[in-house]
């Protein structure tokens, strides 16, 4: 049981695991909220660093996001989507606490540097694409043969010209040619 736990599951099987482990917490197994404190407090720690140089601020938040959680426990069955309540979660809390201090502070609105978050939600979905578009392409390089993988590989990600691929596969010009074709055929089948 504690593999599926892995701090290293794929990006496929980390929101699986997120339903499960927040299912888990909901009917009151407090190792479960460790767990997904574990798993995704790196993610939103990552992500406040993009709204705050602050990382005290930062750190401080977190912490009250999960309290927050904690507490919570029992209404966090209708939670559809963890992580957009986490970003969301700790974005609203820098900003009340961001008031806050404004509001102690004898420094005037036009002189703190704020960084912009317009982009934090956009850059996170372009890299959770990248990651799935990445396993999806490993699944598919996995259906091919090893010859036909390494072909694809070299000719494609290596770049190498075909007489080199025929050296190190020790095999014809043509035969080369035909494996990357097949393979290549293979993959759009299989990608379909």
């Amino acid at each position: 049981m504690e593999k599926i736990y892995s701090k290293n599951a794929t990006y496929e099987n980390q929101d699986a695991l997120t339903n499960q482990l927040l299912a888990e917490f909901v009917k009151g197994d407090t190792y479960a909220f460790s767990k997904l404190y574990n798993l995704h407090i790196n993610m939103l720690y990552n992500y406040g660093c993009r709204l705050t140089t602050d990382m005290e601020l930062l750190k401080d938040c977190i912490q009250d996001v999960f309290v927050k959680i904690y507490n919570k426990q029992s209404e966090l069955d209708s939670v559809l989507n963890f992580k957009s309540y986490l970003f969301i979660s700790l974005k609203n809390k820098l900003c009340d606490e961001s008031r806050k201090r404004i509001h102690l502070s004898d420094v005037s609105v036009d002189e703190l540097d704020v960084l912009s978050s317009d982009n934090v939600e956009k850059d996170y979905i372009a890299a959770e694409k990248v990651v799935h578009n990445n396993t999806f392409i490993a699944k598919l390089l996995d259906k091919l043969s090893p010859r036909q993988r390494t072909a694809i590989e070299m000719y494609y990600i290596e770049e190498r010209k075909y007489e080199d691929i025929c050296i190190a596969l020790e095999m014809n010009y043509q035969s080369v040619r035909n494996l990357i074709h097949r393979g290549m055929s293979k993959l759009r089948a299989c990608a379909v």
